[in-house]
């Protein structure tokens, strides 16, 4: 774990405008929605105000607006590692993508089959597939393990069956912070015939996504988790996307992917915006020593992100784990084992309610927050409703050592000692 240099979390900085305003707040509510890269932003802007046209005609303006959302499409492909643009699906937001997929995936639900989802999900994740019930799925829970506050792969096997249609789960927990193992649980819920979805907005920020690497038939995120705007995708395996119901128009054909998963198409320009995420990272890689292609040079970006992340947060797991009457939700350490997780820190106060916590902080502005985070099963499980959820850290690589003591002397004045 080592901090970036001075004078890389100054180049890094210098691409978030919000960053550069004078006595802007100290952003760490990341996990709720990341700054936005200028990149983005000019793109967004760009697009526009020179090519807000309609796509497919044959006037040179349409032509370029045309060039420009595929080239998106593309650069999308490229940051999550695609093997076909095609298999990129764009909408609006994570929730939004996830019941347009339950829709297309509905014709082929049969009665009996079975549908395993967590209880540490985003609701996003959870409540989507729990509408298959309407076609006669049956939806088993994939409990966490209250003490280790890990998804066990012994549950899951005993929840796993030839009848077994789909699981649902996150790539990293929003409230524990967590990384899954993916790739491990596709291999045994693909040894019994199904299928494997992964919510992994809480895990782009912080790694780079490699779909075929995961494992996974779906992997889904919101990219104004990842430095850009309210706006998300979805990955799916080709064979599988072109199987699927077409969501579209009837003169839509079944094969015209991604088109007849997207009703009314994508927006134009924040497609054409993210875009800017790859080459923001791309750009990093380079700055920072960096060699290779542009999806080397993104992993080196990402593994210089994650060293000074896991430094912050261990920085602040420290600190919280002096605190006799503070629990940590989730690992204690940024490692334990074989495992690790994002710098998305939980914690309570023991007898306290969160909110309380989080009031102190706002008059220094600093933003942090509480509440459940949307996995309120996993709230409810853990016996967390009785301090109103929880406070919440989510750092980001463009936080400062600074910023992390700062916030660490304000909670000291509010967190006993023992």
């Amino acid at each position: 774990m080592q901090a970036l240099s001075s004078k890389e979390i100054n180049a890094i900085r210098a691409e978030f405008p919000a960053l550069q305003i004078p006595n802007q707040c100290i952003f760490l509510d990341n996990a709720g929605g990341s700054q936005v890269l200028k990149t983005v932003a000019d793109r967004i802007h760009d697009y526009l105000l020179t090519t807000s046209v309609q796509l497919g005609a044959s006037y040179p303006t349409s032509t370029l607006a045309s060039a420009r959302v595929l080239a998106a499409r593309k650069a999308i492909a490229e940051l999550i590692n695609a093997a076909d643009d095609r298999e990129v699906v764009m909408g609006g937001s994570t929730t939004g993508l996830m019941f347009q997929l339950i829709q297309a995936i509905l014709p082929e639900i049969h009665a009996g089959d079975e549908i395993i989802v967590t209880n540490t999900d985003h609701e996003a994740n959870i409540g989507a597939w729990n509408r298959l019930q309407q076609a006669g799925a049956v939806i088993k829970i994939w409990h966490v393990n209250n003490e280790t506050l890990h998804l066990e792969l012994a549950d899951l096997d005993k929840l796993l069956s030839t009848d077994t249609k789909w699981l649902a789960m996150t790539y990293a927990s929003n409230v524990l912070g967590t990384i899954n193992p993916v790739n491990e649980v596709a291999r045994r819920v693909h040894a019994v015939g199904g299928r494997v979805c992964v919510d992994a907005v809480a895990y782009a920020p912080h790694r780079l996504v490699d779909v075929q690497a995961s494992g996974a038939d779906i992997v889904v995120f919101s990219f104004y988790k990842v430095f850009g705007p309210h706006y998300a995708v979805l990955w799916g395996q080709f064979q599988l996307l072109h199987s699927l119901a077409n969501l579209n128009h009837f003169f839509i054909a079944d094969d015209n992917l991604p088109y007849k998963l997207q009703p009314g198409n994508v927006n134009f320009e924040l497609s054409y915006g993210c875009q800017g995420i790859a080459d923001y990272l791309v750009s990093i890689g380079e700055q920072f020593g960096g060699s290779g292609n542009r999806r080397q040079l993104m992993q080196f970006a990402f593994d210089k992100f994650e060293a000074h992340e896991n430094y912050l947060a261990q920085r602040l797991l420290d600190f919280l784990n002096t605190k006799s009457n503070v629990r940590i939700i989730g690992m204690p350490q940024v490692h334990q084992g074989e495992k690790s997780r994002v710098p998305t820190i939980s914690f309570v106060l023991e007898n306290t309610l969160s909110e309380t916590i989080v009031k102190h902080i706002d008059q220094f502005n600093i933003g942090i927050r509480f509440g459940d985070f949307y996995a309120r099963h996993l709230i409810k499980a853990l016996d967390l409703e009785k301090h109103g959820g929880v406070v919440r850290v989510s750092i980001a690589h463009y936080n400062t050592v600074e910023e992390i003591d700062l916030l660490i002397s304000h909670l000291n004045t509010i967190l006993p000692s023992a």
